[in-house]
């Protein structure tokens, strides 16, 4: 299952080929939708279930496997877990049970170790699985009991923190060394590509139309916010490529290595509006519109707001989302997977366990919470799509 790496919106210290199918936004048919980021939508409300499947996988809780359930990977066998803080721990459950099956640990300064888990890839066709640690600009390869198999370096001069699972012999990762030129005119011919999965080297480019570099971040002296713009979302087989440097979306589709525009954003003035894509179902293409501002004295911006474009009606909304299992909201932009697998949420114990207590839960999930205490570990929620 592909699974990818975000950037969170943090302060930081300034650090010192294929064809296109379709043309720069003047040449593209006017039938293609185009999002108005600054316009006032009206609200429509959806009951997950209506449209999607929900599967809930509780975490077993033992002295062993105890951990903040920070998804990182999501396979047929194994769901991929980490915590919060940087521990270096990898949790292993079994998929479809829940149960522990491993706890993985190679964090430290050696030549087989990591620094940092920015993100992992789960290949389990081959028996891997990939642990991008960003800071090192390196990506460890290991074998799913945790033994290491090799390493090798992000390209020369590249950065990457999305990275996911492209096929038996690629990644696909998005280089973000391109925030750091903000306002420069573009140097290199792409910035999504997709690497070998043996020894990192770059087979192909996937050049997105640009000229000007615009990074999705706000600088204030030596300090830098970053926004979580996603670069690469999973859509079924195929991929959607955001670059923020274009108003452009497009979708790359695997089997024919074709890269055509998918959507379009209006273009903004000040304060700019960047486009991050979410979850893309038959009907609805759900998306998040994010305010190019940051608050440096309050440590707080890039406000942002949910919409969903509805192709049945050709219209865009807000989009207000229900769990019918426990009439909470559902998170339908942050976390978007591929394959059968649209997105996932992690429900905290503590909240199941007063849910439950006040009788707002129902079916399964209701039944899960039933065997709960505060303390155990959280349960994780699949949304997939309709077969």
């Amino acid at each position: 299952m592909k699974r990818r790496t975000a950037i969170g919106a943090v302060v930081l210290s300034v650090l010192a080929g294929i064809g296109i199918v379709g043309c720069q936004q003047s040449e593209i048919s006017e039938s293609l939708v185009t999002i108005d980021v600054k316009a006032d939508y009206p609200e429509k409300e959806l009951t997950l279930q209506d449209f999607m499947e929900v599967e809930y996988i509780p975490l077993e809780t033992n002295d062993e496997f105890i951990t903040q359930g920070s998804v990182k990977a999501i396979g047929r066998d194994y769901l991929v877990v980490t915590n919060r803080i940087n521990d270096g721990n990898i949790y292993m459950f079994d998929r479809k049970t829940g149960k522990g099956v491993r706890k993985i640990n190679r964090m430290g300064q050696g030549a087989e170790e990591y620094a940092f888990i920015n993100g992992i890839v789960l290949d389990e066709d081959n028996g891997e699985m990939f642990v991008n640690s960003a800071s090192m600009k390196k990506i460890f390869v290991y074998d799913l009991q945790g033994n290491f198999k090799r390493s090798f370096n992000h390209a020369e001069g590249a950065e990457y923190l999305e990275v996911y699972d492209y096929d038996k012999d690629n990644l696909i990762c998005y280089d973000m060394s391109l925030y750091y030129k903000d306002g420069e005119k573009r140097e290199n011919k792409f910035y999504h590509a997709l690497i070998s999965k043996q020894d990192g080297s770059v087979t192909r480019g996937i050049p997105i139309p640009f000229d000007i570099v615009k990074a999705p971040f706000v600088q204030k002296g030596d300090m830098v916010a970053v926004s979580a713009v996603r670069s690469i979302t999973p859509y079924r087989e195929n991929w959607l490529l955001v670059e923020t440097s274009s108003d452009t979306v497009y979708r790359y589709t695997s089997a024919k290595g074709k890269l055509t525009p998918f959507l379009v954003k209006k273009s903004t003035t000040e304060p700019e509006v960047m486009l991050s894509m979410g979850v893309v179902t038959d009907r609805y293409y759900f998306m998040q519109a994010i305010e190019k501002v940051f608050n440096f004295e309050k440590g707080r911006g890039f406000p942002s707001s949910d919409l969903m474009y509805d192709k049945q009606e050709a219209a865009v909304f807000k989009p207000v989302v229900f769990n019918a299992d426990n009439d909470k909201r559902v998170e339908l932009v942050m976390h978007p997977e591929g394959g059968e697998i649209a997105s996932f949420q992690s429900l905290s114990a503590d909240q199941l366990v007063e849910g439950y207590q006040n009788n707002e839960l129902k079916g399964r999930l209701k039944e899960i919470a039933g065997r709960l205490n505060e303390e155990s570990n959280p349960v994780i929620m699949l949304v997939k799509h309709k077969k």
